[in-house]
């Protein structure tokens, strides 16, 4: 476990240590796995309130014009960041796998 960090950059802690703390989560040693499951199924609510928006509005509940648009664009954006993230995490795994030892 190393406890310096190199100036500016938070220090490396062992996951499992005592105080590892998960940045996207904030929950205490949460697994990887656990972390991704949560931020799709964020996404996935943000979708489903986009097209619950879209329906009341072409049903006529109630739903504003913009309302809809803003549901639809926070649906929009938060795919894209995922789809990114993604694409990174494989062009990681590409990288680490292609590796020579």
């Amino acid at each position: 476990m190393l406890t310096g960090g190199i100036e500016g950059l938070a220090p490396v802690v062992a996951p499992g240590a005592a105080g590892a703390v998960s940045s996207a989560s904030g929950v205490a040693g949460a697994p990887f796995g656990d972390v991704l499951k949560s931020a799709v199924a964020g996404v996935d609510g943000l979708e489903s309130q986009a097209a619950t928006a879209v329906g009341g509005l072409l049903q006529g509940n109630g739903v504003d014009v913009h309302d809809a648009m803003i549901a639809i664009q926070k649906a929009d954006m938060a795919f894209e960041l995922t789809l990114a993230v993604r694409n990174k995490a494989v062009a990681a795994y590409q990288q680490v796998m292609s590796m020579q030892f």
